[in-house]
Parts: C-alpha cells; structure tokens; sequence
C-alpha cells in the first residue's frame, strides 16, 4: 500500500517535471565529495518516472569514473555491467514488467559491485533514519548483502524526490541504512 502511493504521486510527474528534477539531482549528487573522488560507482538506469539518472551517469563518465549498470537475472540478483554511453544500453523486459535498460556489453558477474566506492541506489523513500523503502523485489537488499559479507563498505547513496524523504518507512532486521540521500533540492546525510 505505501509503495503503491509513492507510486502513484511519481506517475502524476509531467515529462517537464522529470527533465527539470533530472538536472537539479545530478549536480546535487556532482556535489557529493564520495563521488568527486570516486574512480567506480556503481549506479543504475532510471525507467519510467524514477528520478532520472542518465545526466548523472554521462557526467560520471565523463570525469573519468568507470560506472557499473546491474543486469536483473532471473533469481532477482543483480549482476553488472560497464557503461559506456546511453548508446550500449538495451532495453530488456523481464517477465510481465517493465522494461529495463541494461548495459549490452560483458557480465562482470555479482561481485563486481564490490569494487564500488560508492553504490547509487534506487529507491521510494528514505525515513530520517536513512532506512530505504525499495520497490519489495529484494535485488538491492542481496546486493548490500553481499557488499557487508565482502567487508566492503562503499558510500550507499539513494536518489529521489524531496517528498519522498519521510518521517518513518517499514524496516526489516536485514535491511540497512543508507549514509545519503540526493534530492533534486539537496543531500542529506544519516549519521
């Protein structure tokens, strides 16, 4: 029911709306010092009405940072893949949802990530906790799993829109706080 809301006031977007909060939000996260000095980041294809992370990722690359795009396998893990311009992108349906735009080139396989220094994740809101409410398919979770197995600690970053950061959102005991969130109007930091 909650996702279902945030959902639903992210479908009312006009495409002005996303191209305008696209901007704001990657110079607000150009801003943050984990990716000035980032050489991997791992980050992900914005679809539908996300907030939009093409401008970011070209930005990205063009500072010389090698940026790492998920491929969704059939389990729901994420394997990954390198970005090489909105022109190696594919789009790829899984099943009966949306399509995907995924990197075409080689697998790099799930442990890629931890080569990360900083994981931009995809969410629906963040509470003042930094606890993220996802879309309920469980990807980021193994992903952060597997980052904390590893011994890995990158800066975990959740992009979205100013309502989205809320007072309180559902936490599991697996799931784990986020250091950051970026706004179209700013960063937050959790402690």
């Amino acid at each position: 029911m909650l996702r279902r809301g945030f959902i639903a006031v992210r479908n009312r977007l006009t495409p002005y709306d996303l191209r305008e909060s696209a901007g704001n939000l990657a110079l607000r996260a150009l801003e943050l010092p984990e990716l000035a000095h980032a050489r991997t980041v791992a980050a992900y294809v914005s679809v539908g009405s996300e907030p939009g992370t093409l401008a970011l990722l070209d930005a990205l690359r063009t500072r010389g940072v090698r940026v790492l795009l998920p491929v969704l396998m059939a389990d729901n893990d994420l394997d990954w893949g390198a970005y090489a311009g909105e022109g190696s992108l594919e789009h790829v349906r899984h099943g009966g949802r949306m399509a995907l735009l995924e990197p075409a080139g080689e697998r790099l396989g799930p442990e890629a990530v931890q080569e990360a220094d900083a994981v931009l994740l995809p969410g629906l809101a963040v509470d003042r906790r930094g606890m993220r409410l996802g879309r309920g398919g469980g990807s980021y979770d193994r992903v952060l799993a597997r980052l904390e197995r590893a011994g890995a600690d990158p800066a975990l970053v959740v992009l979205l829109y100013d309502a989205e950061v809320v007072e309180h959102v559902p936490a599991e005991p697996h799931d784990r706080p986020v250091h950051a969130v970026v706004t179209p109007s700013g960063v937050r930091r959790f402690g």
